[in-house]
């Protein structure tokens, strides 16, 4: 049987009767169906469909990488207003929750701490404490699994849209757990429910499931693409394409001037673990290098059990630089709304994964270095967990 989710159950109870709600979503808000949430909320019999509210990339997910949208909408089918929620504001305004009962929150999270619809929904809680409005988030799979955890801590001074708590890289938690660990131990406070799904075991990838895959936004088309993720989001702050402008975006990484099998080569005498290396050479449509030849590799992650995503990111950032030391450079502000950090600095959650391995110091050295923070992360996430 398919996993049943939060966002079923939900509609399946009288929580919504003679109420005007918002929601929160995108199109990968869907059920095992493929049924839209807004469109279920817009046909309900008894609750009214009152505004929709989109994270990055917008409600239909159209908009590319830190394009800042700057305005709102009405949705013509289901004749409501759209508001973005990454634009002037990142949060509901008081007129936008000014005729709302109840705030529904149907995102799909892909695992990583650096992903911003998690901080969407933290920030919906927050306005919805302020403005006196109940909230509900609606469970998903973490698709890339609830048992690892890995990745350096945001560090107190580097918060941003990318990290707004200390949390690991690669948390292990889905976002209605999440929900319940900003409301409770980081202070939001809001009156919220969170539903949790039916018939999801920690382990279980979104391949196994019995749900459909939707892309989450533009550029995590794919599984494949999300379990890379925590490491290959990395290259968003250095100047090699992070492979975006092709058809496997954080699966291919590369840059000019760089020949793919001595550095596939490279990365296979490391011998990281569940993973090959495959030479790889490609032509990014847009982004970083457009219609410039990029050298490197596809990463084709073997054994998930055994794969550490942002240990092998940090590998690879590492193998770019002493690639090409005099063409390799970390990118310089703005990333997303934060314009004085480096953005390697931001994505890291503090600038010691960037000097460590300015440094010199191994992947496997710098994976060490925060694995005690992860540790004490774990006692904290314990309490919050709900499968």
């Amino acid at each position: 049987m398919p996993v049943r989710l939060g966002s079923e159950r939900l509609l399946d109870s009288p929580a919504l009767d003679g109420k005007r709600v918002g929601v929160v979503c995108n199109p990968a808000s869907v059920d095992g169906h493929l049924r839209h949430i807004a469109d279920r909320l817009a046909a309900h019999p008894r609750a009214r469909l009152a505004a929709i509210f989109g994270p990055q990339h917008g409600f239909r997910s159209d908009v590319q990488e830190n394009m800042i949208e700057t305005g709102h909408g009405e949705d013509e089918i289901r004749q409501v207003p759209v508001y973005s929620l990454y634009s002037e504001t990142r949060q509901p305004t008081a007129a936008m929750l000014r005729d709302l009962d109840l705030l529904v929150i149907d995102l799909q999270d892909v695992g990583t701490r650096i992903y911003t619809y998690i901080y969407t929904m933290a920030n919906c809680l927050m306005a919805a404490r302020a403005h006196g409005v109940k909230a509900i988030v609606c469970d998903r799979p973490n698709p890339i699994g609830g048992l690892a955890i890995e990745g350096p801590m945001l560090a107190r001074g580097f918060e941003s849209f990318v990290g707004q708590y200390p949390i690991p890289m690669r948390h292990g938690m889905t976002i209605g757990e999440l929900a319940r660990l900003f409301n409770e131990e980081f202070g939001i406070g809001a009156d919220v429910d969170v539903i949790a799904m039916e018939g999801w075991p920690r382990e279980m990838y979104h391949d196994a499931t019995g749900l459909p895959w939707v892309l989450p936004s533009p550029n995590i088309p794919t599984l494949d693409t999300a379990i890379v993720y925590p490491g290959t989001v990395l290259f968003e702050g250095t100047n090699v394409s992070e492979g975006r402008g092709t058809t496997r975006p954080f699966e291919l990484v590369g840059a000019p001037r760089i020949v793919a099998e001595r550095f596939a080569d490279q990365m296979n005498r490391l011998e990281l673990p569940g993973v090959r290396f495959r030479p790889a050479v490609f032509e990014p449509t847009f982004h970083k290098h457009a219609q410039q030849q990029c050298g490197g590799c596809q990463i084709h992650v073997l054994d998930r059990a055994r794969f550490r995503p942002v240990e092998t990111g940090v590998a690879l950032v590492a193998a770019f630089r002493a690639s090409d030391p005099e063409r390799f450079a970390w990118r310089d502000p703005p990333y997303e709304y934060e314009r004085e950090k480096r953005p390697i600095d931001i994505l890291a959650g503090s600038a010691e994964v960037r000097e460590q391995i300015e440094r010199g110091t191994p992947a496997r050295q710098i994976a060490r270095s925060w694995e005690g923070a992860v540790q004490a992360f774990l006692k904290i996430r314990k309490r919050f967990l709900m499968y």
